[in-house]
């Protein structure tokens, strides 16, 4: 039986990571597979979870990483214990496909986790889910308009932000350590969740490793059109805005603006929580962030389109889940966001064109009920098993001969 081990700090199924982990977990014990996930205890505890389970490290392991990612600027570069008795078990484990998601979240150092995997040989798949993976620092760097990645980071402009330090900028010599890290595993295979991610690979030291794309996919039996008179009758014709957090990345300046050239018959629905303090126009309901995916999916079903003004993004799970569930979707043409979207599903307008959002929306709403051809879209091209069957495509593909 072949064995493979998924790798990320979080499991439980409350990040779309851990969706992911589970869905592939079980379709690979479904075809035949061992199943694992090595993840980390002090972050996510002991979860519920269909594959076999191989926690990491321990709360005093958590805390001295984080320290020393706020004062040294040293994040993936602790943990030095935790990895190496990871690392023991990983050995005596011997899985046939490695797949790595994130090891950042103060969870493995991933200097000894690569010359670990380098001397193994076995297939290490590694989904870029953000663009730490090949910064010296930052997460995403689209907001900073920083391309110093591409040539070796130094004097982050995102110091500050996740993964946030407080004193040193190290990031000259991280980026360094990991292109000598990431680059020493010759088994290496990529897989971005965009075509745009893949690009910005390609720029990267990374360039030289083989990629390809493979979208993130949805539960069509969960985001589907779930119409609902109630919320109808309570919001009137509205516009829906969607994100776990509201920040300037996601748009949140914009959606006010754009609240200003609505109709005076319609409304801007806004869900997810927002900074302390922040207030909307009149005319903006705020919601806040809910984890009921099927109140969700009738909020997507009776607005006549979802507007996602996102100024920083990869592939946006949102934009699936709205045309799920029957509705189109305007965007700006940021990172991979406009990537689900096509003439039948939506619009898509420059970045920062809030005009351009109102005018997309209004002809959106003029043209009538869309649920039929975005339903069908999503069918085509949004199914999760449809998706993480390409992983097995590729598993197997590594692992043949």
């Amino acid at each position: 039986m072949k064995k493979l081990l998924q790798i990320n700090p979080v499991v439980k199924e409350n990040t779309s990571t851990g969706k992911i982990m589970r869905v592939l977990g079980e379709l690979a014990q479904d075809a035949g597979w061992e199943s694992n996930v090595a993840y980390s205890r002090a972050r996510d505890g002991v979860p519920q979870h269909s594959s076999k389970l191989i926690p990491v490290g321990n709360k005093l392991d958590l805390l001295l990483h984080f320290v020393a990612t706020r004062l040294l600027d040293a994040h993936g570069l602790a943990s030095r214990l935790a990895t190496r008795r990871f690392v023991a078990r990983l050995r005596k484990l011997n899985p046939d496909v490695v797949h790595i998601h994130n090891i950042h979240g103060y969870f493995l150092n991933y200097k000894i986790l690569c010359k670990a995997l380098a001397r193994m040989g076995k297939p290490v798949v590694w989904t870029v889910h953000d663009c730490w993976l090949y910064t010296g620092h930052c997460y995403h760097y689209a907001s900073a308009g920083c391309d110093r990645w591409k040539k070796g980071c130094h004097h982050c402009p995102q110091k500050k932000a996740f993964p946030a330090s407080l004193l040193r900028d190290r990031s000259r010599k991280n980026w360094e350590d990991k292109r000598e890290a990431f680059t020493g595993i010759p088994t290496l295979t990529l897989v971005t969740v965009s075509q745009w991610m893949k690009a910005e690979v390609a720029r990267s030291f990374l360039g030289g490793v083989p990629c390809r794309v493979i979208h993130n996919g949805i539960d069509l039996e969960v985001f589907k059109p779930v119409p609902d008179a109630a919320l109808r009758e309570r919001y009137g014709v509205y516009y829906l805005a969607v994100a776990s957090i509201w920040l300037p990345e996601k748009g949140l300046k914009d959606l006010a603006q754009l609240s200003a050239l609505l109709s005076p018959d319609e409304k801007l629905v806004v869900v997810g929580r927002r900074p302390a303090g922040h207030s909307f126009p009149e005319n903006v309901i705020a919601i806040d962030r809910t984890a009921d995916a099927a109140a969700l999916a009738a909020l997507y079903t009776e607005a006549v389109a979802l507007v996602n003004p996102t100024w920083q993004d990869n592939y946006p799970t949102v934009n699936m889940e709205a045309i799920a569930c029957g509705t189109p979707v305007v965007t700006y043409r940021t990172g991979g966001s406009p990537e689900s979207i096509t003439p039948e599903t939506g619009a898509v307008v420059p970045q920062g064109d809030v005009e351009g959002l109102a005018k997309a929306l209004h002809a959106l709403r003029s043209q009538g009920d869309a649920t039929q051809r975005c339903r069908a879209y999503a069918l085509a091209h949004f199914g999760a098993a449809d998706r993480f069957n390409d992983y097995l495509t590729l598993y197997e593909s590594l692992t043949t001969g």
